[in-house]
């Protein structure tokens, strides 16, 4: 039997995580506290200190990540003296300073967003995740979130033109091309960078908790079965829970006691799974070679 195991940690992220070894984790999850936001929760901090109060996390953060793992940022801007500011780019800039790779970036569309209005703008209905890298080559499983092609497939595919058999180059000129034929006999395809998910949680006792949904797809998405996953503002455990669901090991660093005994009661320490449920996900992956722990 494999043992998968989850430690977490009680403290401030940027000591707790100077406890971690080099190049350890596999998948960094996670949403800090946006600017001025949780001010109620964790205190809040400015916009215009943001970048200065994150640096440091994310220069540990630097060194705990495996050269082939991916770093997720669920962060927001938020609207300073009626205008957006800037923290979030300002913050983006200043990794990259540090040696991170701002490899990608996905959109949160929360579709069940409540109406609302605001006299210069509308409700907020989507949240950035931030894709960070070390290097270039890292681990990417992607067909494990690939989706169903859908009824449109069935209609489309069904007569073939002479033009759906060839690439078709676009008639704007942009160099951009399609072949239609690519798709028969496929049942799935892959996603695009937009995840379409509900705000709802079954977990209620945080104040800014995430759908477990979120960190499952990228989960899913950047590791295997017996990886380290890592969330350095776990909050009341949502990604350490999903993790240990999917097999994955886990470490939470949270600094406020209530939520962090709240992530004590659903997490355990560690579990036993059968090898051969973690040799499933061998192999895959563009970049991805056997490697033991």
């Amino acid at each position: 039997m494999k043992q998968i195991e989850s430690r977490l940690f009680l403290g401030d992220c940027r000591e707790e995580l100077k406890k971690l070894k080099d190049n350890s984790v596999d998948l960094i999850f996670t949403s800090p506290p946006y600017a001025d936001s949780r001010s109620n929760t964790y205190g809040g901090v400015s916009p215009d200190k943001y970048v200065e109060w994150f640096l440091p996390i994310s220069s540990e953060l630097l060194r705990v990540l495996k050269p082939t793992g991916t770093f997720v940022l669920n962060i927001k801007e938020k609207v300073a003296k009626g205008e957006r500011h800037t923290y979030v780019i300002e913050l983006i800039l200043e990794m990259r300073k540090q040696g991170w790779l701002w490899t990608e970036e996905f959109i949160w569309h929360k579709k069940n967003s409540y109406p609302g209005k605001w006299p210069n703008r509308f409700r907020d209905a989507w949240e950035r995740l931030l894709q960070f890298n070390k290097s270039r080559h890292f681990y990417m499983y992607q067909e494990e979130v690939m989706v169903p092609m859908g009824d449109w497939a069935q209609r489309r595919l069904k007569n073939l033109s002479e033009t759906d058999k060839v690439r078709d180059p676009s008639r704007v000129g942009s160099g951009f091309g399609k072949r239609i034929a690519n798709w028969i006999g496929r049942e799935k395809a892959y996603p695009t960078n937009v995840l379409h998910l509900a705000t709802e949680t079954k977990n209620r006792n945080h104040s800014a908790v995430f759908p477990e949904d979120l960190p499952e797809w990228f989960i899913k998405l950047f590791t295997k079965k017996g990886d380290w996953v890592l969330d350095p503002f776990m909050g009341s455990g949502t990604t350490a829970i999903v993790a240990q669901r999917m097999e994955r090991n886990a470490i939470g660093v949270e600094i406020l006691p209530e939520y962090f005994n709240l992530a004590q009661k659903s997490i355990k320490p560690v579990i036993e799974t059968h090898p051969a449920q973690l040799a499933l996900m061998e192999g895959k992956g563009k970049y991805a070679t056997n490697k033991s722990k």
